[in-house]
């Protein structure tokens, strides 16, 4: 049996070790042959907790974790540079935190 895989967003990083994945699939409507967008949401296992939203990444289908649970990260693709951002702002420099302490 093949293990599936799918490609999405993470929306929602709010969970401990969990982390909600939307994958969208474009398909044509039968009748009208238009593009039709469609976005599935799946809670997928994140070990480490190194996921944030707005990363690109892969995940694989595993056994059942949780309720509903089902997926699990397989990597991360690209990281949000938004994520990147939020990151380097909550850390304050090295430099700034030394110079508080000794005036």
């Amino acid at each position: 049996m093949a293990v599936k895989e799918r490609v999405g967003t993470v929306v929602s990083d709010k969970m401990e070790k969990t982390v909600v994945v939307a994958v969208e699939s474009r398909f044509p409507h039968p009748i009208y042959q238009k593009t039709v967008s469609r976005t599935t949401r799946y809670k997928a296992h994140d070990e480490d907790n190194s996921c944030r939203v707005g990363d690109r990444v892969r995940i694989t289908e595993t056994r059942p974790m949780s309720r509903h649970k089902r997926w699990a990260i397989a990597e991360v693709l690209s990281h949000s540079p938004k994520a990147d951002k939020s990151a380097e702002s909550a850390a304050p420099a090295p430099e700034a935190a030394a110079k508080e302490v000794s005036e």
